[in-house]
C-alpha cells in the first residue's frame, strides 16, 4: 500500500502555510464525527468534488454526511493555481480521435457547463474569491504558437467557441513581457480565482443547505453493501449511497481507483507584493499557463504578488526547499525575479490519469467516484460533484458521458507506477530542456 499522503507533508488538521491560507476568509471548524450517523449519502473528501456534491444533494433534499480527514479545502482544492480553464484537460482533436466526434462534442459542452457552474455558484452564494476573466496560453516557439492558433480556429469552426484571441509574439508580450515566449492565445471565457476561498464558500453553502460536514474525520474503512458503512475513529456513517471524492489523497480506500489515478506533487510560490513592478510580469490581470510538459502557470494576486507554480518532484515527499524548486522555472521565465523576495512557498498533491482525463466510475450500484482531474480541477471537480449528485437522483447522462472516457490502469499498479512516472517525467522534462 502507498504511503499515506494525508500525513506525508502537512500538519494534521491544518491548511498548509500558503498565501491562500493567510488571506482566506476565516471560517469556524466543523466538528469531527463523534457518534454513529445515518444518511442518504455519505461523501468522503472535502474538496471541490465532495463539497459540490454535498451542496447539490442537500439542495435536492437528501440527507448528507461529508467526512474530511483534515479541513475542507485541505487538498488540491485549497492550494492550486486557481485557473478555471475551458473544455477538458485533453484537447478536443485528441478527444475526437479517442471518442469520436459526437462524444467529443458532449465533452466540450460538459467543460463549458463546468465553467458556467463555477461562475454561477460564486454569484449565487456570494463567494468572495476574486474571480477574474482571462487565461493566456504562452508558447516557447513559433511552431507551438502556430499550433495554438490552429487549435483556436478549430474550436471556433467546430465548437462555435469564439472567446479565444490568437496572439503573435508582440501580442503576447503586451500581456506577459517574458522573453521566453514567442506567441500564444488569450481565452477570455476562462477565468482565475482564489481557490481556497472558493472551496470555503462551497462548504458554507453546503452546510447552509443542510449537509453535515465533519472535519478531522479520516475514513478508516468502508464496507460496501445495500447500505454502505463508513468508519472513522469517532463513529460510523451508514448510508444508501457513497461518493468517493479523495483525488490524490485516496490512499488504500479503493484499489480500482488507485490503479487509475496517481498522486503527483506540484509547487507554488508567492512573492512579496510587486507594486508598480507587477507590470514586468503581467500587464493585464489574467492568468497564464505555458506549453512545457511540467507546466509553468502564474498570475498576480489581488495584492500584486506573483503567484508562480512550477517545478517537479518525484515520490511522495515534498522537497526540503520548495522555494528553490520553483525559483528555477520562475527565473527562466522572468530573469529579473532573482532578487525578488518569496514570502510563501507550498506544495500540494493532485491526481493524474494516463489520458489526463478525469476518472468517473460507478464502483458498485450505490458507490460513485470522481477524481484524476490532472490539473484541470477547478471546473471539472466542481462539475463532477454536481454530476454525481444528479446520478444518485437518477439523472446520469452527464456522469455516463465522462465515465465512457477510457481510463487505462497505470502499468504495474500502485507499486510500479511511481518509478515509471519518474522515467516518463524525466524524459519529458529533458525534452522540454532540449526544446525537442
Amino acid at each position: 500500500m502507498a504511503m499515506n499522503l494525508l500525513y506525508s507533508n502537512d500538519r494534521q488538521g491544518e491548511h498548509p502555510n500558503s498565501w491562500y491560507a493567510a488571506t482566506a476568509t476565516p471560517m469556524d471548524r466543523f466538528p469531527a464525527l463523534t457518534s454513529d450517523a445515518t444518511a442518504d449519502v455519505c461523501i468522503v473528501g472535502g474538496g471541490y468534488t465532495g463539497l459540490s456534491a454535498a451542496l447539490h444533494l442537500a439542495e435536492a433534499g437528501l440527507s448528507v454526511v461529508l467526512l474530511e480527514a483534515h479541513r475542507v479545502g485541505f487538498g488540491a482544492s485549497g492550494r492550486n493555481g486557481g485557473q478555471l480553464g475551458s473544455g477538458q484537460r485533453m484537447e478536443q482533436d485528441g478527444l475526437e480521435a479517442l471518442m469520436g466526434k459526437a462524444d467529443a462534442q458532449k465533452l466540450w459542452q460538459l467543460g463549458e457547463d463546468a465553467k458556467d457552474l463555477v461562475k454561477s455558484l460564486i454569484v449565487r452564494h456570494s463567494i468572495n474569491c476574486n474571480l477574474k476573466p482571462g487565461i493566456a496560453h504562452a508558447c516557447f516557439s513559433k511552431s507551438e504558437a502556430a499550433h495554438e492558433h490552429a487549435y483556436a480556429e478549430h474550436l471556433q469552426n467546430c465548437y462555435g467557441y469564439d472567446q479565444i484571441q490568437p496572439l503573435d509574439e508582440a501580442g503576447l508580450h503586451a500581456i506577459c513581457p517574458s522573453p521566453a515566449y514567442m506567441g500564444g492565445s488569450l481565452d477570455m471565457g476562462a477565468a482565475h480565482l482564489h481557490p481556497l476561498n472558493y472551496a470555503l464558500g462551497l462548504a458554507r453553502a453546503a452546510a447552509g443547505a443542510g449537509a453535515q460536514i465533519c472535519e478531522q474525520s479520516e475514513v478508516l474503512d468502508i464496507q460496501e453493501g445495500v447500505h454502505v458503512r463508513v468508519r472513522t475513529a469517532g463513529g460510523t456513517v451508514t448510508a444508501g449511497h457513497l461518493i468517493l471524492a479523495c483525488n490524490g489523497y485516496l490512499g488504500g480506500l479503493n484499489h480500482q481507483v488507485a490503479a487509475r489515478v496517481m498522486p503527483i506533487n506540484n509547487f507554488i510560490v508567492a512573492t512579496e507584493p510587486l507594486g508598480e513592478d507587477a507590470a514586468r510580469v503581467l500587464a493585464r490581470d489574467v492568468a497564464v499557463a505555458d506549453t512545457k510538459f511540467v507546466v509553468n502557470y502564474f498570475r498576480l494576486s489581488h495584492d500584486k504578488r506573483l503567484l508562480f507554480g512550477g517545478g517537479e518532484s518525484y515520490g511522495y515527499r515534498f522537497p526540503a526547499d520548495i522555494e528553490a524548486t520553483v525559483r528555477k522555472p520562475m527565473q527562466q521565465i522572468f530573469p529579473h525575479t532573482k532578487d525578488v523576495r518569496v514570502d510563501y512557498a507550498w506544495g500540494g498533491t493532485l491526481g493524474i490519469t494516463m489520458k489526463r482525463m478525469p476518472y468517473l466510475a460507478r464502483l458498485a450500484p450505490n458507490v460513485l467516484t470522481a477524481s484524476g482531474y490532472s490539473g484541470h480541477g477547478v471546473g471539472t471537480a466542481t462539475h463532477a460533484g454536481q454530476l454525481m449528485a444528479q446520478a444518485i437522483q437518477g439523472q446520469a447522462q452527464g456522469f455516463d458521458t465522462l465515465a465512457r472516457v477510457p481510463a487505462p490502469r497505470f502499468p504495474g499498479g500502485p507499486r510500479m507506477r511511481s518509478p515509471l512516472l519518474v522515467l516518463a517525467m524525466t524524459w519529458f522534462a529533458l525534452r522540454d530542456r532540449l526544446g525537442i
